[in-house]
């Protein structure tokens, strides 16, 4: 499975990064449900969240939004999509201006082939943020599926900018994969990698981003 707006540790990070300081980032192994909430581990996420928000702890409405965007996470990642958008309302009902939620739930609308709600989405996000690599590489997608191969390889150059050397990193992967960059994995833009970008955008059936399961090390 391929994952656009959700690269698998880059969109951990994001999220996280909206979040508050909690005590359960810094104990990867305590069991507790915050810090299994918390967890890069898709089933212990799912569990962690749903021990916190089905507990009796009073959690603000913060961190219940945010509790509901890391179990979705967690189900977009299993590819359980219509799971993940029943979590992704709630946050999103909880906190409208919760950015990578949105754009998180327009990954999973694009998976569905739900184009129209998933720019929607991905909009609204991108107002909010307009400097997210990550939900500007969503909307790169959706302007490829469906055909608009100017737009989409703008906002791939865009979220290259933005998203610095991992993002980077990632599209030189993937598009080696297809055989249209030869270069080195550096992170470093190159007009090599543009234009390996302009030749993929032509192909609906070319996506810039590898599989989950590559380019992990170079990139982490």
């Amino acid at each position: 499975m391929r994952t656009a707006g959700l690269v698998i540790t880059a969109t951990v990070a994001v999220i996280l990064a909206a979040a508050p300081p909690t005590r359960a980032a810094a104990d990867p192994v305590a069991g507790d449900p915050a810090t299994d909430c918390f967890s890069e581990d898709n089933a212990r996420r799912i569990s962690g969240c749903t021990a916190l928000l089905d507990g009796g702890k009073q959690l603000s409405v913060a961190e219940r939004s945010l509790a509901h965007a890391l179990r979705a996470l967690a189900y977009s990642l299993q590819g359980r999509f219509e799971d993940s958008l029943i979590d992704y309302d709630r946050a999103i009902e909880l906190r409208p201006d919760f950015d990578v939620a949105l754009n998180n739930r327009a990954w999973a609308l694009y998976r569905m082939s739900r184009y129209g709600e998933a720019m929607t989405d991905v909009q609204r996000a991108l107002k909010i943020a307009p400097w997210s690599a990550h939900a500007l590489d969503t909307r790169a997608h959706l302007h490829h599926i469906e055909g608009r191969s100017q737009q989409a390889l703008s906002d791939y150059l865009l979220a290259m900018r933005f998203g610095g050397e991992n993002m980077v990193k990632l599209y030189q992967c993937g598009l080696e994969s297809h055989g249209l960059y030869k270069g080195e994995i550096d992170g470093i833009e190159s007009d090599q990698l543009r234009q390996a970008l302009v030749q993929c955008v032509r192909d609906q059936g070319c996506d810039p981003l590898p599989p989950d399961e590559e380019c992990r090390r170079p990139t982490s």
